[in-house]
């Protein structure tokens, strides 16, 4: 009788232990959040709003992707040479659950995808051209994203994220950048980015 209840307690903490992982693993995330992007090479902000989703394949690692929209002018303090920005991350993000937090690295790659410049943008008829004149035609420009976070799980199913990074913008050469420097080829231009946000577990 001794033996099988301790079989029975065995096997009673075996599949507990694994609900509970399966609780910090093999879940999914689906959310929505606030950006904010400080450029360092315009010396511009701009806010956007987007989505996320992310799969935790196992308790440390999450893999996710991002869209978020920038809908205002930018620059916003100046002639703007882009009327919208559409922002696209994927990567992945490693940090253990501690309680009901979860401190996180990120490593993210992607596109920034600018429209035209809202009206005419006027140019100087020089080689190479300044960077905004290249920029005012539109197009999409690689991006890399490392920095770290924090989530926090406010429920059984829910959850708000705060993560800061570097957002690393490939921009587009020969160009004259921050007025009179001549960047030969494309450079890496570097944007403080902040994100707060919530959602769902599933």
């Amino acid at each position: 009788m001794t033996r099988l209840i301790v079989v029975a307690i065995a096997v009673f903490v075996t599949m507990n232990a694994r609900a509970s992982a399966q609780n910090a693993a093999d879940s999914f995330q689906a959310g929505a959040q606030l950006a904010v992007a400080r450029s360092g090479q315009f010396e511009s902000t701009e806010l956007g709003i987007g989505g996320r989703v992310s799969w935790h394949p196992m308790a440390l690692l999450g893999i996710e992707s991002e869209i978020d929209l920038y809908p205002a002018d930018f620059p916003g303090d100046s002639v703007p040479f882009s009327a919208a920005r559409l922002e696209g991350l994927f990567g992945v993000t490693a940090g253990p659950r501690l309680g009901s937090v979860r401190p996180f690295v990120k490593i993210r790659a992607g596109f920034l995808r600018y429209s035209p410049a809202p009206e005419p943008f006027a140019c100087l008829a020089i080689f190479p051209p300044p960077l905004n004149c290249l920029m005012a035609a539109g197009g999409t420009r690689p991006i890399f994203d490392i920095g770290g976070g924090l989530e926090v799980f406010t429920g059984e199913r829910t959850f708000v994220r705060l993560d800061a990074g570097d957002r690393m913008v490939r921009y587009p050469g020969p160009s004259f950048a921050d007025g009179f420097t001549l960047r030969e080829e494309g450079f890496l231009g570097h944007d403080f980015r902040l994100s707060v946000g919530g959602g769902l577990r599933f």
